[in-house]
């Protein structure tokens, strides 16, 4: 059976949960459904980073010792999730022992390999990125080109990974792997950052002592960004189980923001390559959720939350609006008229009109006993171009192309009632003809749906009269024309998608 792992990135604890982050992760439940659909083995991971010197500030005040912060707001992002009803399949949390054990182990090779020497930082930091910054990179004002807010000066005896090393080997892999980075672009970004020349970064710290510590020098601890990007590799066993390391790590597929790229994209994997795993992860790269034109942060007072959202729309309105709207590579503006729109548009109108629709004719034309789809349909084609290219959207990682191909199918099923009017005619082979198309669009359209909407689309089916649920399907066997078996006896039901009005 083929593996797939799948990671959101750790996020902080200095912070609550907002839409930002439900926006990757939502991508990354709804890709990890997708391929258990096809049959693959998943593994899906997301977790929490809380060390570092944002942490531990946050704690002080909040008057928290720096575990309690992140005991705290760990416990929110997983609340969170289970509300949006994310499938993961481990939780990790970069305070865990197996986590430490993982850390020290593979930086210990990276030293052990020369590729870690002592040294002084002098230089500008960026608390709120846990990063530092070139003058090069700083905007006005010395400012952070992502957080906007000045920079400290920093004066410090660290431990230096040799990035410098691996600048041919990270050119060699970005040239010679074209789909190791998508959507293209950033690919480009990861190989320009390389291009302009890699420096030798500082990966400890001894001004705190709120991290993991370096076991060849009691005085350090690792500084946050190389203990966090190492739990991708401690939840599938490094450290603890190297034959399930073995077997998984060839699978990885992260999922992030573009912030975040110059560390996952270009530290990483030559971290890896330090270490001695040739293997590299494949990275999918999404831009930032903008409300008026700006980033999502803590500092810009413009955060939404998720539950905020579930309430308005449902859990499930609110996952379909969020993976819909907004592809996952470009920037994209988040709004409440928006997911409105979307909400009412397609779900509504297109889908739960169809289906309450076919449903009740049914039942007024046929004694409410479903018939079978045409082999020979006028919808079999469309339904095979529509299946296709949302086989083809969820392959690219993007689930918003992917759905707007399930949507067409959705689409030309309510056309072809508007052409025939079955309402109209007499109870007969040609209106069975016609409502058993609608059904079976109606069934590729909730299978094909299930990833981004699972309760939603197995209440769906239910509807249809058929057991079980779309995501105890195989893509391969089910989403082909001319399965809906007929002579089943449809439930009634209220509408699935009740249209809403702005609040």
């Amino acid at each position: 059976m083929d593996r797939f792992y799948v990671t959101t990135p750790i996020y902080y604890v200095n912070d609550e949960p907002h839409i930002g982050h439900a926006f990757t992760t939502l991508n990354a439940d709804a890709v990890a459904r997708w391929h258990r659909m096809l049959g693959e083995d998943v593994f899906f991971l997301t977790g929490t980073d809380e060390h570092g010197l944002k942490i531990q500030r946050a704690a002080e005040e909040n008057g928290l010792s720096p575990l309690e912060q992140a005991d705290r707001t760990s416990v929110r992002f997983k609340e969170a999730w289970r509300s949006l009803n994310i499938s993961n399949d481990d939780f990790i949390r970069t305070t865990e022992p197996r986590h430490h054990v993982a850390v020290q182990q593979l930086l210990q090779r990276c030293y052990d390999n020369g590729y870690i020497e002592r040294g002084t930082y002098e230089g500008s930091y960026c608390v709120s990125c846990e990063a530092y910054y070139t003058d090069d990179e700083l905007g006005e004002d010395r400012t952070c080109p992502i957080h906007k807010r000045p920079v400290e000066h920093m004066v410090e005896d660290n431990y230096f990974f040799k990035l410098s090393a691996f600048e041919d080997r990270l050119t060699d892999w970005l040239t010679n792997s074209p789909d190791a980075i998508t959507p293209d672009g950033y690919r480009k970004e990861a190989l320009g950052l390389i291009r302009q020349g890699l420096e030798d970064i500082s990966i400890s710290r001894t001004s705190i002592d709120w991290g993991v510590p370096v076991p060849w020098d009691d005085g350090h601890v690792f500084y946050v960004w190389y203990d966090a990007l190492i739990n991708y590799a401690t939840a599938v066993g490094f450290g603890s189980d190297d034959a399930r390391f073995e077997q998984w790590w060839p699978a990885t597929h992260h999922m992030l923001g573009k912030d975040i790229l110059r560390f996952h994209c270009v530290y990483w994997p030559a971290m890896l390559l330090a270490a001695g795993i040739e293997d590299l992860p494949t990275y999918h790269v999404h831009g930032f959720l903008l409300v008026s034109g700006e980033k999502m942060s803590k500092t810009s007072f413009n955060k939404i939350s998720p539950t905020a959202m579930v309430e308005e729309f449902g859990v499930d309105g609110f996952r379909y609006a969020l993976l819909r709207d907004h592809s996952f590579g470009p920037d994209s503006d988040f709004s409440y008229e928006s997911m409105l729109s979307r909400y009412n548009s397609d779900l509504a109108n297109t889908f739960g009109n169809l289906l309450q629709r076919v449903t009740t004719i049914v039942g007024k034309k046929c004694g409410g006993v479903a018939p079978a789809p045409r082999v020979d349909s006028p919808v079999a084609d469309k339904a095979a171009t529509a299946i296709a290219e949302t086989i083809a959207g969820w392959a690219k990682f993007q689930a918003a192309s992917g759905l707007d191909a399930t949507w067409r199918l959705a689409r030309e099923a309510n056309e072809l009632l508007s052409e025939t009017e079955p309402w109209k005619l007499e109870p007969g082979p040609e209106v069975d003809a016609i409502l058993g198309d609608a059904l079976e669009a109606l069934r590729i359209v909730a299978l094909l749906g299930a990833p981004a909407m699972p309760e939603a689309m197995a209440a769906a089916w239910a509807r249809l009269g058929l057991p079980g649920r779309p995501e105890e399907q195989r893509i391969a066997d089910a989403a082909v024309w001319g399965q809906y078996p007929g002579g089943v006896t449809l439930p009634e039901g209220e509408p699935l998608f009740p249209r809403l009005k702005a609040t």
